[in-house]
């Protein structure tokens, strides 16, 4: 039989600030995020800027503006729209945030909350992409939350496909509630693959 090795972690709470958010702004080629709703999540401002001596905590969009300008690949895929903050900050950085370094699609059955970091980091849990899940908030206001973090291979895979199906539409021709779907994926993702060669790029390698 054969065994495989792999750190698992299990994270409570505050260590999802720590140990899940501060992880994505370390990736270096992809960061694959589902999550049933996204929120405005703010992030403690980058070491050694005035920002930070002042104590300030700005957009985690910062944090993935920063990421897609070295070339990493965002992937956000969600099901309730955004909330106000969160579009108006993402607004402002319209010119910035673009294909094929950034991309947001919604699907209104997703619920799992994942984030893939390079391939090689899985985050599996309770939380969502928002301040009071993910975000530099107090013990006695973010949500209590639980979940797993890994470098297990085999999880990765499996977790990616599954991310892999939704986003590219796969899932869509047997969803019975695709009639009432507002932007199904599956035309999206075929408008995508068109001006993208690469579907796959957080995939291991």
């Amino acid at each position: 039989m054969d065994t495989r090795r792999a750190s698992v972690s299990l994270i409570v709470d505050r260590a999802h600030y720590a140990e899940v958010t501060l992880a994505i702004a370390k990736a270096k080629t992809s960061v694959w995020i589902s999550t049933a709703n996204v929120k405005q999540l703010l992030v403690e401002a980058p070491i050694g800027t005035r920002a930070r001596a002042a104590g300030r905590y700005v957009p985690i969009l910062d944090t993935l503006q920063s990421l897609c300008d070295r070339g990493v690949v965002v992937r956000l895929l969600h099901a309730a729209p955004p909330s106000r903050p969160f579009r108006e900050e993402l607004a402002s950085r319209a010119g910035r945030l673009t294909r094929p370094h950034f991309e947001m699609r919604a699907c209104p059955r997703v619920h799992l909350k994942m984030i893939a970091i390079d391939g090689a980091l899985l985050y599996l849990g309770s939380a969502n992409f928002t301040g009071a899940g993910l975000g530099a908030k107090g013990d006695g206001r973010r949500n209590f939350e639980m979940g797993i973090l890994t470098d297990d291979e085999f999880l990765l895979d499996q977790a990616q496909a599954r991310f892999d199906r939704i986003w590219r539409g796969i899932e869509c021709a047997g969803c019975r509630l695709r009639g009432e779907c507002p932007a199904p994926l599956d035309g999206l993702a075929r408008v995508s693959a068109a001006a993208s060669p690469s579907s796959r790029a957080g995939r291991r390698r």
